[in-house]
């Protein structure tokens, strides 16, 4: 019998094998997290979510699959693979760990939280340049999916280079605008689709604008990647300013909530404009830092082709 059931296990491909422990994996966590939610460590969920766990257990198994299915001259930096996992399991630990249960009760955690998701996980993500290696690593059978019709024309308008900037502010605008945040934040579904929203438009403004290849094959040139980083900030140091400023609380479904720590609603509101308006002021000028470093480097490599 035990002969047998080795015989059967041998015949089931490495990759199934390792979907079921993902699976299993997965099953434990959603029952542990469903039934002991307050005696649990803070870095594991509050409220278990299947499809954030997927996706990132499923872009890292297809990350270090991809690599080893590659030849190592394919294989990215070394620093870009590590700004590449760092970036899925910030985005991870945001919405994955009890730092979401947080947030749900204090607005600057909040704002902390998807100032992670929207620039700083999508960020890493986009800078890690990994998409070759995920492409390699990816179930053949996925593969029709992600270059069908429909998901490459949402992908073309969200990275239009005139949608994208206004797209990645209007997000942020958008869920912070008070009727819409106050009946977001009681709502179970509408609160995870704003997180995946500034989840996925971050990474897909940052990669239009970090993508380190010259143009074409990259959407757009580097002089347009640096006014793109230029026109989002303007709109997002208002908004901070505003909400940094004003007198007036904006957001009282916190105090319907209840707040985790004894802050003024105000003070809270304040510290939540201060994370849009300064650490997203110094991203953007690290990220033009990295486009003028990007272009300079595909001038040298076009002059080392016609030389």
């Amino acid at each position: 019998m035990s002969m047998t059931l080795t015989q059967n296990a041998e015949r089931v491909p490495p990759g199934w094998r390792g979907l079921v422990a993902l699976v299993v994996a997965g099953a434990v966590l959603w029952f542990v997290c469903s039934k002991y939610p307050a005696e649990l460590p803070f870095f594991l969920p509050w409220e278990f979510s299947w499809p954030v766990f997927l996706a990132t257990s499923l872009s890292l198994a297809w990350f270090f699959i991809g690599l080893q299915r590659l030849p190592p001259a394919q294989h990215p930096p070394l620093w870009r693979s590590t700004c590449f996992i760092a970036g899925e399991l910030l985005l991870y630990a945001m919405v994955q760990t009890h730092i979401d249960y947080y947030a749900q009760h204090m607005f600057f955690i909040h704002r902390a939280q998807h100032f992670v998701l929207h620039h700083v996980g999508a960020f890493l993500i986009a800078l890690g340049a990994s998409g070759s290696v995920l492409w390699a690593g990816m179930p053949d059978f996925l593969k029709p999916l992600f270059t069908s019709k429909p998901v490459r024309m949402s992908v073309d308008f969200i990275m239009h280079p005139v949608a994208a900037p206004v797209i990645f502010v209007g997000m942020i605008y958008l869920w912070l605008i008070p009727a819409i945040h106050t009946r977001v934040m009681l709502d179970a579904r509408l609160y995870d689709v704003m997180n995946w929203s500034m989840a996925l438009d971050g990474i897909a403004f940052w990669w239009l604008v970090l993508d380190p290849r010259p143009s074409p094959p990259a959407r757009i040139g580097s002089g347009i990647r640096a006014l793109l980083i230029i026109a989002v900030e303007p709109p997002q140091m208002a908004l901070g300013a505003i909400l940094s400023l004003s007198g007036t609380d904006y957001y009282p479904v916190y105090r319907i909530c209840g707040r985790m720590f004894d802050i003024p609603a105000l003070s809270d509101q304040h510290y939540g404009g201060l994370i849009i308006w300064l650490p997203g002021t110094l991203l953007s000028l690290l990220a033009i830092i990295l486009v003028l470093v990007n272009m300079r480097r595909n001038e040298d490599g076009a002059a080392d082709v016609v030389g």
